[in-house]
């Protein structure tokens, strides 16, 4: 199990002062002369634009002593760049549009010392401070809801409480939904994904007009401009309230706890409740007091926290009916259309046509996947599960990641198919996809717990310090699927024409770009958010952090997978393979896992199949050799 190090006794200070002497934090020359003295002789390390070149390795920081919060000032030391941050950005890894340079090491262990505000208590210390004086405000002449992550009328707890909250008083009950392209650029969101969403808003706005409930879906251009827009038009409906799930990505913790602020100001009560975990983060923790950063006692306390609180998987009703004066009250906004995607997440005709065929929207088709896919696979899915070949998963993760279905319902209707009522008994099969739901949450608990791994630094600071690659030649080989390792251009492959790949395949390819070319994950990570229609940050970070050994329980030794093995045990007949990588359609036996090694090569060369571009044993000990180096130690 990984543990957080306890904390040295030395001070804050003696520990900024050995990371200048480390040359891992640049100090402005102002604040040195003010708080202690550093040597004659040190220099700030100048930036290297990265070329095709290494991320230099840095000395790895200590953890900071324990102390009160630091501020957010700009003059902070803490507010300085890791000293690679140009690599970061020559290499489209920190989108500068929008955020600040790489953060360096000692910022991560900030936050991990508890000196800086995590976004998560930003936020529930705005509704822990307003809370007295939002429950003063009384209703107007309408209650909004706010669909973010959670595009679904069944099972949610926030447009529940709306409802409730206007039937209780007679009023209407308005749903609105804001497109940010600005949003949609930051978040990485790939096209395919966009397109869902909004094919799903068009499938929830004609369910909640039956409700005679409108759905209000408006784009805003700059994403600083949401709050304001959003205040304007509950000014305008006359709303006093305002509902909203929570999201644990930073930018919109950090913009609700402004927003509750700012509502308040106004005079409106805005509640951002809990709802996209079935377990909360926060909710537990270890007989230390700790947030678990591991899996599997994450997982046994999930599951006694359910069997102990088991109204957690209680479902949510469907909003009620709203008044017959709302339609003429509000026509405008029934009258109202769905934008089209926004110049930059735009589909060709082709793509659509494609994506909207392998992908129905809306929750009416979640439900529909989950029922079938209980009705028919789940009680073999422990067995099957990591055979791409074979239809045994479940194919629910685009409906999780856009809120379509809630995990809460999914782990509830699972339980139902099962001979026990706890999750931890009974069918192994519906054990096992029960635990892949919890993934979900788990992630969520180190997003809100470690908020830096939203911030392109792995879940471990030093991992920072691994000297990664940046070979565009080796990245475009791996993004086309053309890396001579058939099982990994299959999974590639399969990524570009459907916006999605088996999670098997994803670790692989993931350890292959880490592992075996060296490059920097950050950058796989980045490819898999632009194109993926299940695109989930949380879920996405923690896979990548797995297959890079940069995440939470990081094994480097174990988990350079060896593609051949991998291949060959998951894809024995080669049947995933042949559908995906067409110029090995034709190759018998067991020479598809190695075509050029088992004697086929001359004939796939000729249909245009390459060889491998790195050797599986050579980049093995490179990076074995690699993640020491960064690490500091004789053992990866």
């Amino acid at each position: 199990m990984f543990t957080l190090r306890l904390l040295p006794t030395r001070t804050f200070r003696t520990y900024l002062q050995s990371a200048v002497n480390a040359k891992t934090l640049y100090i402005p020359a102002a604040f040195r002369i003010n708080t202690f003295t550093t040597s004659p002789n040190y220099k700030m390390p100048p930036k290297k634009a990265a070329t095709n070149g290494k991320r230099k390795a840095s000395s790895p920081p200590e953890p900071a002593a324990k102390k009160s919060k630091i501020s957010n000032d700009s003059s902070d030391p803490l507010r300085q760049p890791h000293d690679s941050a140009q690599e970061a950005e020559d290499n489209g890894i920190v989108l500068r549009e929008f955020y600040p340079h790489e953060m360096n090491n000692v910022r991560a262990a900030a936050y991990n010392a508890d000196e800086l505000p995590r976004p998560i208590e930003l936020l529930n210390n705005a509704l822990k401070e307003t809370k007295a004086d939002r429950e003063k405000i009384n209703v107007k002449d309408a209650v909004v809801h706010w669909f973010k992550c959670d595009l679904r009328t069944k099972d949610n707890k926030s447009l529940h409480l709306a409802s409730e909250k206007a039937k209780e008083k007679g009023v209407p009950l308005i749903a609105i939904y804001i497109v940010s392209p600005q949003d949609f650029q930051a978040h990485l969101t790939a096209p395919v994904r966009v397109d869902f969403i909004l094919r799903t808003l068009e499938v929830m706005k004609q369910d909640l007009a039956k409700l005679d409930i409108p759905l209000y879906v408006e784009t805003v251009e700059k994403r600083k401009n949401i709050q304001g827009r959003i205040l304007e038009l509950l000014e305008e409906w006359g709303a006093s309230h305002l509902f909203a799930n929570v999201e644990y990505e930073v930018d919109e913790l950090r913009r609700e706890a402004r927003m509750v602020r700012a509502c308040l100001d106004k005079g409106i009560a805005m509640d951002v409740v809990p709802d996209t975990c079935v377990v909360s983060p926060g909710e537990l923790r270890s007989g230390t007091g700790k947030q678990y950063s591991v899996y599997s006692p994450w997982y046994r306390a999930w599951m006694a926290y359910i069997h102990d609180n088991p109204k957690v998987l209680d479902l949510f009703d469907a909003p009620g009916k709203n008044p017959g004066s709302a339609r003429e009250k509000f026509k405008k906004l029934f009258d109202s259309s769905i934008p089209d995607a926004p110049a930059n997440k735009k589909l060709t005709d082709e793509e659509k046509k494609r994506f909207r065929s392998m992908w129905p929207a809306g929750e009416a088709e979640a439900h529909e996947r989950l029922t079938k896919f209980c009705d028919e696979r789940i009680n073999k899915y422990g067995d099957v599960r990591n055979f791409p070949s074979l239809a045994a998963t479940s194919s629910l993760s685009v409906h999780f990641a856009s809120g379509t279905l809630s995990a809460r319902t999914a782990i509830r209707t699972a339980r139902d198919y099962n001979t026990s009522k706890k999750l931890n008994a009974g069918n192994s099969g519906i054990q096992t996809w029960i635990s892949e739901v919890a993934w979900r949450d788990f992630y969520k608990h180190v997003l809100a717990h470690w908020p830096y791994v939203c911030m392109n630094k792995p879940f471990k600071p030093e991992y920072t310090n691994i000297t990664w690659e940046y070979s565009q030649e080796h990245f475009k080989a791996w993004c086309e699927g053309k890396t001579g390792y058939p099982i990994v251009d299959a999974a590639m492959r399969q990524l570009n024409h459907c916006g999605y790949m088996h999670n098997r395949c994803r670790m692989i390819v993931g350890s292959f770009l880490a592992k075996h070319l060296l490059l920097d994950w950050r950058m796989g990570e980045r490819y898999f958010m632009e194109h993926l229609i299940d695109g989930d940050f949380a879920s996405n970070n923690g896979g990548w952090g797995f297959s890079a050994s940069t995440g939470v329980d990081p094994q480097p030794y174990f988990r350079i997978f060896n593609p051949l093995l991998q291949s060959e045990k998951f894809d024995e007949e080669g049947g995933y393979i042949r559908k995906w990588v067409k110029e090995l359609e034709g190759v018998k036996g067991k020479a598809i896992h190695d075509p050029y090694g088992r004697g086929e090569g001359a004939k796939v060369k000729k249909l245009g199949y390459p060889e491998r571009i790195v050797d599986h044993k050579e980049c093995r000990e490179r990076a074995l050799s690699r993640y020491k180096e960064g690490l500091g130690r004789d053992t990866a």
